[in-house]
């Protein structure tokens, strides 16, 4: 698993963010990332970046300063979409303390995640060969084989 990262703007991808140093745990910044973001900081909505491992991801604190800073910089707040290998949540500022970072983050289940989530995965996890295997969903206990990224098919 490698961290791979997307921009957002007008709802689709226009940057994918697979700079040279990525690894399963850190996904660098780069003088190509910034421009883009400079660039189409009027249309941007966000950044979706993936995390290793299943299940429900949350934000580092190294996730939350940066998407504090990038804010800043840009003069204007933005959604911030967080990737395991099954799971997706959404982080937007919620300002209930102005003095520190607080993001509120809300769990995006099945037909909520973006259409362009399945190539995020892909620049993920496609290298991994142990891509497969059946997710069990918590709520309902449906199990669901992943054949590959992309490709599954329930199981009861």
């Amino acid at each position: 698993m490698m961290e791979a990262g997307v921009v957002i703007a007008g709802g689709r991808p226009i940057f994918w963010h697979l700079p040279a140093g990525r690894t399963g745990g850190s996904l660098p910044d780069s003088r190509d990332l910034w421009d883009v973001l400079w660039e189409h900081r009027e249309a941007l909505d966000g950044f979706a970046h993936s995390h290793p491992g299943s299940g429900w991801p949350g934000p580092s604190q190294t996730d939350v300063t940066t998407f504090l800073a990038i804010e800043r910089a840009l003069g204007k707040r933005l959604k911030w979409w967080i990737t395991s290998r099954t799971n997706m949540v959404l982080l937007a500022w919620d300002g209930r303390k102005p003095d520190s970072p607080t993001y509120g983050s809300t769990s995006l289940r099945g037909d909520e995640e973006p259409e362009w989530i399945w190539k995020l995965r892909e620049h993920s996890y496609a290298p991994d060969p142990k891509i497969g295997g059946t997710i069990v969903v918590p709520e309902t206990g449906e199990r669901v084989e992943v054949l590959s990224m992309g490709q599954a098919k329930r199981v009861y």
